[in-house]
């Protein structure tokens, strides 16, 4: 029975590694170091990942930010790390309730360095952001009866950041590749990318854990296989002679997985001893608190949040999975998270919310006819993709739910390097929705989709010239305030796109210079400069 048994998780483990072989095909052309992997950390333990490059100061402008503060005031927080004695170091790993061994050798002590050193304002928005998926991570952990420390993973991965895209087009807090996250059952195309969804995501990756644990009976080479495959870990375990201890077949790991482990047991350490060494953490007063209802029509973001008065980056937050703002109710029972306060009232709002602004928000859309008919939709579409600055295959596959190979296949590419204005022919899955009527032309929504919001220095002109706006009308009407500048009250249901347009020769961009916008983020009686002329 137990060679059965073997044999079972054998050539289960040979599939998953046929599933995941294309991936790092994929990604192998493109792979690069991280900037921190040209110092001597490098030499030791090998790739850094992407995250640990993050630009903090862009981070620190999304729009949950917003609710952070320090609330732990016998934290001593200072700039400079304080060290310890190899021997402390060992025994606070020692300390922590884990079940994955919580190792101490020179490679970890490097990593720590990096979390409590060069990164530390990083570490710190780790720190909000884990009271925001932290207790999503654990809750769903413990159905599967896993080793709660594994939510540490998800700082390595993502440093937490919800949206993170690597160069490669790994995805989401787990950072999924496309065909790994649809074997493990996230539905992904151009409309919905479930990577981005924190609670189903974190489902996947469990069962992941789940079935390499039977693999493997072995944390660490659990981890090692999460993060470069079962059949790297398998030839490793080969080149090595049959050893089946991680650090025995560090050496023959690709170089960014002899990182994966050691950054693990530093992201854990510096998540739980921060303190110690004067990293005070940056906790959020947002509340992730909601409940769900299942949509069973066409919506648009903004009209959830114009109807129901939700700011529409929280339904965004809490929804992350719908990637056009658009619900796709009418094609399949959809689920919609908002806010506990605003499920009674969108149950008691729903045909107000379903009929505001359809015209507008929903007219591109060749699913349903503005009486709500819904029609008849093929899945797959063919679209123009016109490559913009900055874009390579991976980043344009993700953003339509395909692979850069099948791009390169299908516009007979030798490279996943375009050039800019290059039109490439991309056949997507539209998620039942029609995607090439819409990018004809954008809907307001689109143009202000973003989850950056105003940077602090942007935040602190529009406050003050709120202030010194105080005597603009309020209604809304349009007044001269001085040569060529008008000032604008937003309205409820405002977007920049919306009010650009009622100003000939006025882009979002003029609005945006002229108001020391980084974002695309307005609010209700916000007051704007209009440059009309």
């Amino acid at each position: 029975m137990k060679k059965i048994a073997f044999l079972f998780y054998t050539l289960f483990a040979l599939c998953l590694a046929c599933a995941v072989s294309a991936q790092n095909e994929e990604t192998a052309q493109e792979e690069t170091y991280s900037e921190l992997s040209s110092d001597s950390t490098y030499a030791v333990i090998g790739m850094m990942p992407e995250v640990l490059d993050e630009n903090v100061e862009k981070l620190l402008q999304s729009w949950h930010v917003q609710y952070f503060s320090q609330t732990e005031k016998h934290c001593l927080d200072d700039d400079e790390n304080v060290f310890f004695p190899d021997i402390v170091y060992q025994q606070r790993l020692e300390k922590l309730p884990c079940i994955i061994p919580m190792d101490y050798n020179s490679v970890v002590q490097k990593c720590i360095d990096l979390y409590a050193g060069r990164r530390r304002e990083l570490v710190r928005y780790m720190m909000g952001m884990a009271d925001l998926y932290f207790p999503v991570f654990e809750q769903i952990l413990n159905q599967y009866d896993l080793p709660d420390e594994l939510k540490y993973l998800a700082v390595v991965e993502s440093a937490l950041k919800p949206d993170a895209l690597s160069r490669v087009g790994a995805t989401g807090l787990w950072q999924f590749m496309l065909p790994t996250a649809k074997l493990y059952g996230l539905e992904i195309n151009s409309l919905i990318d479930e990577r981005l969804d924190p609670a189903k995501a974190t489902h996947a990756a469990c069962r992941y854990f789940k079935e390499m644990y039977a693999v493997y009976g072995d944390w660490h080479l659990v981890l090692a296989a999460y993060n470069c495959g079962p059949g790297n870990v398998n030839k490793a375990i080969r080149r090595s002679g049959g050893k089946t201890n991680f650090w025995e077949i560090f050496p023959y790991l690709p170089r960014e997985t002899r990182s994966y482990v050691p950054l693990f047991i530093a992201a854990t350490y510096i998540m739980n001893y921060h303190c110690e060494h004067n990293l005070c953490p940056i906790r959020t007063s947002l509340s992730m608190a909601s409940d769900t209802v299942m949509i069973d029509r066409m919506l648009h973001f903004r009209q959830v949040a114009d109807v129901l008065k939700v700011d529409i980056e929280m339904i965004r937050l809490l929804n992350p999975q719908y990637k056009r703002g658009i619900i796709p109710g009418n094609i399949m029972l959809s689920p919609l998270k908002l806010p506990v306060t605003a499920t009674l009232a969108y149950i008691d709002n729903a045909d107000s919310i379903g009929a505001y602004r359809i015209e507008e928000l929903l007219a591109n859309s060749e699913t349903v006819d503005m009486s709500g008919e819904t029609k008849n939709n093929p899945r797959q579409e063919t679209i123009k993709h016109t490559v913009a600055a900055g874009e390579n295959l991976y980043i344009i596959a993700n953003r339509y739910g395909v692979t850069a190979r099948d791009i390169r296949k299908w516009n007979k590419l030798s490279s996943t390097r375009v050039p800019k204005g290059r039109k490439l022919n991309i056949i997507i899955d539209n998620g039942g929705i029609t995607y090439a009527a819409r990018s004809e032309q954008k809907q307001p929504e689109e143009e202000s989709k973003t989850n950056i919001t105003q940077t602090a220095a942007g935040q602190t002109a529009q406050a003050g010239q709120q202030k010194r706006q105080a005597q603009t009308p309020s209604n809304g009407a349009l007044s001269k305030s001085e040569a060529a500048i008008v000032s604008y009250k937003v309205q409820s249901g405002d977007s920049l796109y919306s009010i650009a347009k009622k100003y000939p020769g006025v882009t979002v961009s003029m609005i945006q210079s002229a108001n020391q916008m980084a974002g695309n983020v307005i609010k209700p009686g916000q007051i704007l400069k209009i440059p009309t002329g």
